[in-house]
């Protein structure tokens, strides 16, 4: 096909420039070899070609293995070396080496998106132990973990393997938990016989999935129709060839002339290469170009194979250059070899369905992946992300018939019925785990708890049905919990199943699931009462500060209302302690809203409102604060960290086979300290025995345990004992599973959904809520433990400034009316003969007068006029007329005889004639 199609190129190029381009004025002259695919008879032949026959160019050779001998001979020799077909990643880096084909490695981003797309997570392929099939694998394996998918096993099928071979390799792979299978090889017959047998002894059925890569599936026309019937099911990645005129053209010449022959994509890539060399050619040896025929010998009394003989192509280096530059739009698509071959960016993924051959079911590219067409690649619409849904493929069929149920990838071996889950035997704690046996001289046992349920409920909520079936690890009571991890590692167990924590070093030789329980390790220690124990606990809820305030506003508010009130209301007057006393007692009073004394102006009622909401609320918070300290100091703990326990040297308990133990010895404990435990009962011995003189050193004054732990022994000693000290981080309980195991992704998943839904809260109902006799969950015990603080003036100044703020500006606005009304007094020191200046002895005079005046009656006040009939006090004052007649008083004690004098000799305007 190839030869034919070389051939092809080189009429319709050299016809079509004869009646178009009459310049071109060289030709190629093919001479033609079969190396039977044989590579000593490849490399013989390309020597003879270049030595003897002088080629300019060698368009071949057909496998990558003939063509890394025959690639250094072009090298040697300067001679440009053309393959359509040898793709192969590892062949020689030669700059006289041009693929004019693609690379194989281009072909691995698109296997791998196929893989993401499905969430496939192990793969095994299928190869040929030739350059060709190794050639590939370890790009695909790096490509493969990209995505988050591994290689747990090679299969490697030695050349032209028998049909035993096949079939014993086929049988080791079933025993497998992959299921998904690259088939990697150049060799069809070798193809053949895999699918043909893998569909004979039943790797056909439903769950397996089979992907070619593309070298057979660009030439799956080649083979039998028995074997393409055999494939239903299989994926193939193939080179895309996009549908123009010149290649259809081609097809319907091509069927004419050669009805029962086959055309593919490397027959279109020999036209092109051909047509490439003749260009090139041209481009060297045609008119006006300095291109030279010929080889320079180095050695001519060499024999015919002895390659020192090998002489260099006079032009060699020309002709190089030359198809470096070509490009033109070829069958197979653009051409050009500027880096050395061809680049492809789009592939074909088929399916092979029974009956109808290749179905394409959709195209990755390496700029958008996997797209369900390329009509939008051209329009302004196109996105521009690289995506790997699958939903942008069309319907799959896969191997057993079904488009419905996607392969998972993986699934249990038929050597294996089902998968054998590991579960601890102990004796404490039973809650999580609980191992009972129907009968001891049998296998048979029933195993529950809380860890059991939650990997029931898991398995039920995975899209498949998994069989598995629980088996005590009866060493588990003597050894330590890494015993029972390791052997999922010896591949005693599929997996393990209890209150595992997830431990870096456990992970270093099995993989966990997701955490499904709270994480860490907390100390637990015996509380003390010492509610009885302090006489003065009533001051604490309050700091000094805030108890100084509250006295000075106390005083502060009793004061404001006497001066509002004793003018005006009887209740406040009377003997100079009576009022005093009044004042404060009233002040006081309103701490438990028991005053009884009237308040009869509006200023005092407004004080009195703001003063009682701030009473209301620090009688509430003192309330409420001395309810705590009461409460809480019953809880104290007698150990509040691990420095307190170092330095004392107590003992410290442990659960047996715990990872605690290590994690006690790196905190500094002597293994003297370390006192196993095994059950809540003998934690709560443990502790007994440290109150007992005779028996302290057998006794612990904390024990250490991971939280669900810690939390299931408080819900049953609440009143005992108490968590306290910082959390030392550890991961929680998760499911145990060999490396790379597939199940891991889907129970993680489950997990997620049981935490974050009902279920998980329904059953720490079922195991652990009948185990609370009416405790407080230990969290709320353990933040109770701690003192709690007093309340301080920073807590209150905002309200204590609204109460200062009104009480002063209802003071300020009394005493301002109070002065505007008794405003005469101050204006009678006036002393015009004397330049206006005011005698200072005047002044202290007239305010001690105010004063006095400020602690009388107001009769003009509503409240007396009530009683008019009523008289004034023997010692009150009248206070009428002119600011003169009251300086004519001659009030006792009130104004010196200067004052007096000064008055006389100075009369008031108002009696002066002038001023009638």
């Amino acid at each position: 096909m190839g030869l034919k199609c070389i051939k092809i190129a080189l009429s319709d190029l050299y016809q079509t420039q004869t009646h178009h381009h009459p310049h071109y004025t060289t030709r190629l002259v093919l001479h033609t070899t079969d190396s039977n695919s044989d590579v000593v008879a490849a490399a013989a032949a390309a020597a003879d070609l270049i030595k003897n026959v002088q080629v300019q160019a060698i368009i071949g050779p057909e496998t990558s293995s003939e063509a890394n001998f025959v690639v250094e001979l072009g090298e040697q020799a300067q001679v440009p070396i053309i393959s359509y077909s040898a793709s192969s990643p590892t062949l020689s880096r030669s700059s006289y080496f041009f693929r004019a084909t693609e690379n194989q490695v281009s072909q691995v981003k698109a296997i791998s998106a196929l893989v993401e797309a499905f969430g496939w997570k192990q793969v095994v392929p299928i190869y040929s132990n030739d350059e060709y099939g190794e050639g590939l694998i370890p790009i695909l394996t790096d490509a493969l973990l990209e995505v988050n998918a591994r290689v747990p096993y090679r299969s490697v099928i030695p050349l032209s393997p028998t049909v035993d071979q096949i079939a014993e390799e086929l049988h080791k792979l079933m025993n497998m938990e992959t299921r998904v299978f690259i088939v990697h090889t150049n060799d069809m017959s070798f193809g053949a016989n895999i699918f043909t047998k893998a569909e004979e002894i039943g790797m056909f059925k439903e769950g397996y999935v089979w992907i070619m890569t593309n070298t057979m599936t660009n030439l799956i026309g080649t083979m039998a129709p028995s074997v393409v019937y055999s494939m239903n099911g299989v994926l193939g990645i193939k080179t895309y060839v996009p549908e123009s005129k010149g290649v259809t053209d081609f097809r319907k010449r091509w069927k004419i002339e050669f009805k029962n022959e086959d055309l593919n994509v490397f027959g279109l890539w020999a036209y092109d290469a051909a047509k490439a060399l003749a260009m090139a050619v041209e481009d060297v040896f045609g008119n006006h170009h300095n291109g030279t025929l010929g080889f320079h010998n180095k050695n001519k009394n060499a024999s015919s194979t002895d390659l020192d003989s090998f002489g260099v192509s006079l032009s060699g280096s020309q002709l190089r250059e030359a198809l470096l530059s070509i490009r033109f739009e070829g069958l197979a698509g653009k051409f050009s070899l500027a880096n050395g071959q061809l680049q492809s960016s789009t592939y074909q993924i088929i399916n092979v369905v029974n009956g109808s051959g290749e179905n394409g079911i959709g195209f990755w590219n390496h700029k958008h992946g996997l797209l369900r067409n390329l009509t939008l690649l051209n329009t302004t619409t196109a996105s521009t992300t690289y995506n790997t849904f699958k939903d942008n493929l069309d319907p799959i069929m896969w191997p057993g018939g079904s488009k419905l149920n996607i392969p998972k990838g993986w699934d249990i071996p038929k050597n294996k019925t089902k998968l054998k889950v590991g579960v601890p035997l102990r004796n404490g704690f039973k809650e999580f785990v609980n191992v009972s046996y129907y009968n001891l001289n049998s296998d048979k046992s029933n195993v529950t708890g809380f860890c059991i349920e939650i990997f029931k409920a898991v398995m039920e909520i995975l899209p498949y049905k998994i069989d598995y079936e629980f088996i005590p690890f009866v060493n588990s009571s003597r050894g330590t919990y890494d015993d029972l991890v390791y052997q999922v590692y010896l591949g005693n167990f599929d997996a393990v199943v209890g209150d595992i924590t997830i431990r870096a070093n456990r992970s270093l030789y099995v993989d966990f699931t997701l955490p499904y329980t709270e994480s860490g390790v907390q100390m637990i220690v015996p509380v003390k009462d010492q509610r009885s124990k302090n006489a003065w606990v009533f001051l604490k809820p309050l700091t000094l500060d805030l108890w100084v305030a509250s006295a000075s506003f106390f005083v502060f508010i009793g004061f404001v209302v006497w001066a509002l009130e004793h003018r005006i209301n009887e209740d406040f007057r009377g003997p100079p302690l009576h009022q005093i006393g009044t004042s404060f007692w009233f002040s006081f009073s309103t701490m438990v809203f028991a005053h009884r004394e009237r308040v009869i102006s509006n200023m005092a009622r407004f004080v009195i409102i703001i003063w009682v909401f701030v009473v209301l609320i620090l009688t509430q918070s003192y309330t409420a604060s001395l309810t705590s300290f009461l409460t809480v100091q019953q809880l104290q703990p007698t150990v509040t960290s691990v420095t307190q326990l170092l330095q004392n040297k107590d003992n410290v308990g442990y659960l047996e086979a715990s990872f605690v133990y290590g994690i006690l010895k790196k905190l500094g404990f002597h293994e003297s300290q370390l006192k196993v435990y095994k059950s809540k009962k003998e934690l709560d011995e443990a502790f007994s025995k440290h109150t007992t003189s005779s028996s302290r050193d057998q006794g612990i004054a904390a024990a250490f345990d991971e939280i669900p732990y810690m939390k299931l022994f408080l819900r049953e000693y609440c009143s005992k004992y108490t968590m306290v000290g910082p959390t030392i981080k550890t991961d929680g309980f998760g499911f145990v599973f060999p490396r790379g195991s597939p199940l891991i992704p889907d129970v993680s998943k489950a997990i997620l959904n049981i935490t974050e839904g009902d279920t998980l809260k329904k059953i720490e109902k079922k195991w652990f809520e009948s185990q609370t006799n009416n405790c407080p969950d230990p969290y709320s015990v353990q933040a109770l433990s701690s003192k709690p603080s007093s309340l301080g003036l920073e807590s209150f100044w905002g309200l204590f400034l609204i109460a200062g703020v009104s009480s002063l500006a209802a003071l300020a606005i009394h005493g301002a009316m109070f002065v505007y009304s008794q405003r005469h007094v101050i204006l009678s020191s006036t002393q015009p003969h004397h330049d206006d200046v005011v005698s200072w002895s005047s002044i202290w005079k007239r305010i001690r007068l105010m004063f006095r005046i400020f602690d009388q009656k107001d009769l003009s006040s509503h409240t007396f006029k009530k009683r008019p009939h009523q008289e004034s006090e023997p010692s009150s004052f009248t206070i009428r007329g002119s600011p003169s007649s009251i300086v004519q008083l001659g009030v006792e004690d009130t104004l010196d005889q200067d004052a007096t004098a000064n008055a006389n000799s100075h009369p008031s305007p108002s009696t002066n004639s002038n001023h009638t």
